[in-house]
């Protein structure tokens, strides 16, 4: 696979941008705080190029490293194709509309704040449920 091509598996949902803690038995705990490059209308890296510069945790997904990649949600195309499943239906590349990840309410468009202005005691007792969730809305 291509860079652009693994590139273009990303759709946009934010949620891997979204600050997250390993328990002592390895689970993942989400919160609704997002990274303070993460464009929380768009979803997207407002600093794509410069984010591991700026960013001191930020990692550069590559099929590589994604055995050991057990923070990504489970709508992740990049999770799914390595677990060898298929991307969900409204995955822009099968949809061809990139807005497709906010209609079906997998982004996390209107759903987080920004660290910039919380403690890293404030951002724990954030914890939420719903970046775990596969749960997706058909649109009317």
């Amino acid at each position: 696979m291509s860079r652009p091509e693994w590139e273009s598996l990303c759709d946009g949902c934010g949620r891997c941008c979204l600050n997250k803690y390993e328990d002592d038995e390895g689970s993942i705990h989400y919160t609704d705080v997002a990274c303070k490059l993460l464009n929380r209308e768009s979803c997207h890296c407002s600093n794509y190029k410069g984010r591991t510069r700026l960013v001191k945790d930020c990692i550069v997904l590559t099929p590589k490293i994604m055995p050991e990649m057990n923070c990504l949600p489970p709508t992740c195309a990049y999770r799914l194709l390595h677990e060898g499943r298929d991307l969900p239906w409204w995955h822009p590349l099968l949809t061809g509309d990139p807005t497709s990840v906010h209609t079906a309410g997998i982004s996390v468009k209107g759903r987080c704040v920004s660290e910039e202005t919380l403690t890293e005691d404030e951002i724990e007792r954030r914890l939420v449920k719903w970046p775990q969730s596969r749960r997706a809305r058909r649109p009317s």
